[in-house]
């Protein structure tokens, strides 16, 4: 019975010094990480509002209420408890706003909008007494024009000549006789390397743009893209010959033979003169008019229609023209067009 008594007498003083030293255990704890918090010893001037916030390596930002380094890595304080996080998952304690990065100089880029050059006229040449001693055209009241490598013009009419045959036409039929000159234009840039394979072919695309203004390099790609200088293709939509043109095109700009090197190209080229003049000599709009027709470019409020097709389009012929091309200023719109319908 007393034995008894004495045992639990024992175990209650154990379990009573056990307690004490586990008190005893938290509360050095406790005093040792409080006297590592910088928040007893901080500056009271300091504002109590700046933001502190912790960047990590991984890109991303944690906002705490206070942060500090210690030897065993980076302590914060985050709504009233205190935590401690690896030096290696933390790259930097930013107190305040953090300054904006420095901007790096933007380098010229090309992917601006790219305007034709202006194409200077050439000077007239007047013939001597109405002879045409150079090859000339002979514009036939009507529309209709005839090449001949030689003229002479009278008060009766006009005698030519093509190949071996002198051949003469009244002068009630004659509207007005132009020299074929093939010289280049002055355009302020040498001329670029491209030919289509025909020497006939390349002058026609030289006359046009010397004569309507555009540069002939553009009438080129033009024509390669649409037509592969087959004068003979015909599109699925219907479209026709060397620059493709639309039978209601043709019909707008003149046209009667569409498979005629000289009428397409002199129509084709005069509908990219029209562009031109209504798109401000924006390159882009006018191959995207050229192609999806200038109202779907209207519609889509003067840009590139969202077609497949039509950008593919624009941005094979703008990047070789980009190449090649020099940089002049934006033209002002000397005369509007007419709007027409998609090709």
């Amino acid at each position: 019975m007393h034995r008894t008594y004495f045992r639990l007498i024992r175990m209650r003083t154990l379990i009573q010094v056990r307690s004490l030293l586990i008190c005893a255990a938290i509360a050095m704890g406790a005093s040792q990480v409080a006297s590592q918090t910088p928040a007893q010893t901080s500056d009271p001037s300091a504002p109590e509002s700046e933001q502190v916030r912790l960047k990590l390596t991984d890109g991303t930002y944690l906002v705490v209420d206070d942060a500090w380094e210690t030897p065993q890595g980076i302590w914060y304080r985050q709504g009233g408890l205190s935590h401690l996080a690896p030096k290696e998952r933390v790259k930097s304690i930013i107190r305040g706003e953090e300054p904006p990065p420095k901007s790096k100089p933007k380098k010229q880029s090309d992917d601006g909008p790219l305007y034709m050059a202006p194409v200077a006229e050439p000077e007239p040449v007047e013939p001597k007494s109405g002879v045409f001693e150079k090859p000339a055209w002979i514009y036939l009241k009507g529309g209709a024009k005839v090449e001949a490598d030689s003229a002479s013009e009278s008060a009766a009419g006009v005698w030519y000549k093509r190949g071996s045959m002198d051949i003469f036409i009244d002068r009630s039929r004659v509207d007005h006789i132009e020299l074929e000159d093939v010289a280049k234009a002055d355009t302020g840039k040498k001329e670029r390397g491209w030919s289509t394979g025909s020497s006939r072919l390349d002058a026609l695309i030289r006359q046009n743009g010397i004569r309507h203004r555009v540069d002939p390099y553009l009438i080129f790609l033009v024509m390669e893209q649409e037509s592969h200088f087959n004068s003979r293709v015909v599109s699925p939509k219907g479209a026709q010959g060397l620059m493709q043109l639309m039978p209601g095109t043709a019909a707008r700009f003149g046209v009667r033979r569409s498979f005629d090197p000289a009428q397409n190209i002199s129509g084709g080229t005069r509908y990219l003169r029209e562009l031109l003049n209504r798109f401000n000599n924006r390159v882009d709009l006018v191959l995207a008019s050229y192609n999806a027709g200038e109202g779907a470019v209207i519609k889509f409020g003067h840009k590139v229609p969202p077609y497949k097709e039509t950008r593919n389009y624009v941005k094979q012929i703008s990047y070789r023209y980009r190449r090649n091309a020099v940089k002049p200023k934006k033209a002002s719109s000397s005369e509007g067009g007419t709007t027409s319908g998609a090709k």
